[in-house]
């Protein structure tokens, strides 16, 4: 992927390759993709946002690992990649949220949101001696303008979305969606496509263990009638999967 004789170009961040490239951001994205896998389905009525949690050793509790995160009551966020440059980001996101609330007295925009994040990410990827963030977000919520989901990478760019996947094996489970997705499904439909995505990906939709599954899927939901991002409990995710199972 990155050729011996352009590999002198990756000791700064500061120096373009002369393809262009800044070969920092692009190891950056390559943390992205061999990150834990999280999906985003956005319906006519809400966002559901879904993730792996996968351990890095075999006595890791897994209920102290976090993939889903509440940014304000309205938007919640998943993350692929590096979690220490994800709480960094996150922190980041949540006192602009609370800035918004207290100097307009509303819930701050979603794009609003990404795109001071991004400001954030882009700001690293030309500063010499640091370094960029090794992780995207996957941001969903509802606002005044309706249900919106967006993915931030890490050179600052970001995408809105009606279906995503970001971390590893992403580009199985877009494939999937992009066959899937319909404009007209609702929450309760995004629930199951968003799962569907992530047992692709896994090769398990055929036989699993509601319960035991469970510990490593962590779901998040809103809907446009009480608009509060709400992450589901585990017992809440093992029922989703058993119902799966018994279908």
């Amino acid at each position: 992927m990155f050729p011996t004789q352009s590999m002198g170009y990756d000791r700064a961040i500061t120096v373009f390759s002369p393809e262009g490239r800044l070969y920092q951001v692009e190891y950056a994205t390559e943390a992205v993709r061999h990150g834990p896998l999280a999906v985003g389905v956005k319906g006519k009525d809400g966002v559901v946002l879904a993730g792996e949690k996968r351990s890095p050793h075999a006595l890791v509790d897994l209920s102290t690992l976090k993939k889903i995160l509440l940014i304000d009551d309205h938007i919640g966020t998943a993350i692929a990649g590096l979690h220490a440059d994800a709480r960094r980001l996150i922190d980041h996101a949540r006192v602009q949220a609370q800035i918004n609330r207290l100097s307009y007295d509303e819930p701050i925009s979603i794009q609003s949101l990404v795109v001071d994040i991004c400001n954030v990410k882009q700001a690293f990827t030309q500063i010499g001696g640091y370094r960029p963030f090794g992780v995207s977000l996957l941001l969903g919520g509802v606002d005044s303008h309706g249900p919106q989901l967006y993915t931030t990478d890490p050179s600052g760019s970001f995408w809105g979305w009606k279906a995503t996947a970001i971390g590893k094996e992403s580009d199985v489970v877009r494939d999937y969606f992009e066959e899937h997705y319909s404009p007209d499904i609702d929450v309760e439909g995004a629930l199951r496509l968003a799962m569907d995505g992530l047992l692709k990906a896994r090769g398990e939709q055929e036989e699993f263990d509601p319960v035991k599954k469970a510990e490593t899927i962590e779901v998040g939901r809103i809907d446009t009638e009480e608009r509060m991002f709400r992450i589901l409990s585990h017992d809440e995710v093992a029922e989703i999967l058993k119902k799966m199972a018994g279908e």
